[in-house]
Parts: C-alpha cells; structure tokens; sequence
C-alpha cells in the first residue's frame, strides 16, 4: 500500500492574495495534472456561481506553497477571479478541493 502524504499549505486570507508575488513557472507539468487541474477550476467556478460554494485552492507564490478557502467567480486565459478582484494565476495552482 502507498504512504500518501497530505498537501502542507500555510493558510493565508484571500485579501492578501495581491501582496503575493507569483513566479513566472508552472508548478504542473504533467499533462494529465493540468487537465485534472482545469476540470476541478471548471466545477469551482460552477459551484460558485451557482451556490456560492467554497473550495480550498492550493497554489505556490515565490515563497511557498499557500492555502485559501473561497469562491471561484470567474476562469480567464491566465487566471481565476475570486471576489474583491482579487486573482491566482492558474499556472502556480497545485489543486482544488471541494469543502
């Protein structure tokens, strides 16, 4: 049997997410992950819209690996659209869990 290690995030408020600075670097580089990746965003941005529903996004700026629980409003080219205008850039997001 596989030991699978839970993801370590330090928990931030997403207010503070356009304080963050964000490399330039994709954090996934499997094909499979980014379509897995992209599938969950989709749900997320539904959930949201449609309920309000929260999701915990794990993603990477230029310090480490962060956590946040919000809603998903929006999907752009190069980001996802949380409330207040605040946004991650989809290339540092590691994945997205329903809560």
């Amino acid at each position: 049997m596989e030991n699978i290690q839970p993801i370590v995030a330090n928990e931030i408020e997403k207010e503070r997410i356009n304080q963050l600075k964000f490399p330039d670097h994709k954090v996934l580089t499997k094909s499979e992950d980014i379509k897995r990746l992209q599938n969950a965003l989709h749900q997320a941005t539904s959930l949201g819209n449609l309920s309000k529903h929260k999701v915990q996004i794990y993603f990477e700026d230029s310090e480490g690996l962060k956590c946040v629980n919000t809603t998903v409003w929006a999907i752009t080219e190069h980001n996802i659209m949380l409330k207040s205008g605040m946004s991650i850039p989809i290339h540092r997001i590691h994945d997205v869990k329903l809560l």
